[in-house]
């Protein structure tokens, strides 16, 4: 079974920084693509990050840019969002997401006090 499990996530303080990860398992993670989601209260889910499998080539939300660094390691399974300067708009659930597997980890809370 193809599972993804985020963890990372916390309270924090406008300017702090937190590392999520997510723990992929049930599948060949170094062949494909992975992102970062969130979703805040009230407003739609969007993607925050993603990061192609061979390459590691990366794309950012332009709200996160300059502040959020996604990462993998293959031989571990696991993916990685770096997010430094953070600020109260931050504030969400961030899910991990495997598109080719249609894959979603329960999300792990994100909150930033001003």
């Amino acid at each position: 079974q193809v599972q993804l499990v985020e963890s990372g996530g916390g309270l924090v303080q406008t300017g702090g920084s937190l590392r999520l990860s997510c723990a992929a398992s049930g599948f060949t993670f170094r062949l494909f693509a992975m992102s970062w989601y969130r979703q805040a209260p009230g407003k739609m889910r969007e993607l925050v990050a993603r990061i192609t499998s061979a390459a590691g080539r990366t794309t950012y939300a332009d709200s996160v840019k300059g502040r959020f660094t996604i990462s993998r390691d293959n031989g571990d399974n696991t993916l990685y969002l770096q997010m430094n300067s953070l600020e109260p708009e931050d504030t969400a659930v961030y899910y991990c997401h495997c598109s080719a597997k249609n894959a979603w980890g329960q999300g792990t809370q994100v909150t930033v006090s001003s």
